[in-house]
């Protein structure tokens, strides 16, 4: 009988922590969402989200705040406070993707203790170099109807980062979810600084990053200009 019920009670488990993974992929991938919108998205009953988002907020995994909003778009929706929306937290995004390397954050500081700053901005130019050489094989054959900068988010999707673009008026918005290296970056910024560097060749103008991950913000967000998506990449650095 003990092994019928433990039997049962694994069945009860699995489904709710495959629900939660799914769950908390839907928002490192997507970005912040209200209860709703991930409802809808993955097809769950309002009872059933809410009990998901109270565990994964409860196990540190997700955490929630009220929107951002304008006070035009508090007025159009009347009476009630808005939905909250929930995010992936440090904690999360280390369980659920890949977590940064111990022992790479240390040689890093070993390095510029050694040797100074300037080492560390040749690594993390080094680094800017091998994502741009990939990068330019991954977008060489890219659909004609796919624009540069989709091309460049599929392409660091591949690579864990996790990345979609929004197209603007004046621009398209690159959001890169998930960075596998911000816990060394939050200490050594040549890591983003030399990566921002290295997405303007490869989409050939010049980009302004907005956020980073690296530095608390919610997801990393690259402005790419308009003119950007009649151009094609020119390849990878000498």
């Amino acid at each position: 009988m003990g092994e019928l019920r433990n039997t049962s009670v694994v069945k009860k488990i699995e489904p709710d922590s495959r629900t939660r993974d799914r769950l908390a992929r839907a928002i490192l991938e997507g970005g912040p969402a209200t209860a709703v919108d991930l409802g809808k998205r993955l097809s769950i009953t309002p009872a059933g989200i809410r009990r998901h988002l109270d565990a994964l907020v409860a196990e540190g995994i997700l955490t929630s705040r009220e929107p951002y909003q304008s006070a035009a778009a508090l007025d159009s929706r009347g009476r009630g406070r808005p939905a909250k929306v929930f995010l992936m937290t440090d904690l999360g995004r280390e369980t659920f993707e890949h977590s940064y390397d111990d022992l790479a954050l240390s040689a890093l500081k070993f390095i510029a203790t050694q040797n100074g700053s300037n080492s560390i901005k040749a690594f993390a130019d080094q680094r800017a170099a091998d994502i741009e050489n990939r990068a330019a094989l991954a977008m060489k054959n890219k659909d004609s109807k796919t624009s540069t900068s989709e091309a460049l988010a599929s392409f660091l999707s591949d690579e864990g980062f996790a990345a979609s673009v929004t197209t603007g008026a004046t621009g398209d918005q690159l959001c890169q979810h998930h960075c596998p290296v911000a816990h060394v970056a939050a200490q050594f910024p040549e890591i983003c600084d030399s990566e921002t560097e290295s997405f303007s060749r490869i989409l050939g103008t010049h980009v302004q990053r907005l956020a980073t991950i690296a530095h608390g913000d919610g997801v990393c967000t690259t402005f790419i200009p308009k003119k950007t998506q009649q151009k094609t990449t020119t390849g990878a650095r000498a």
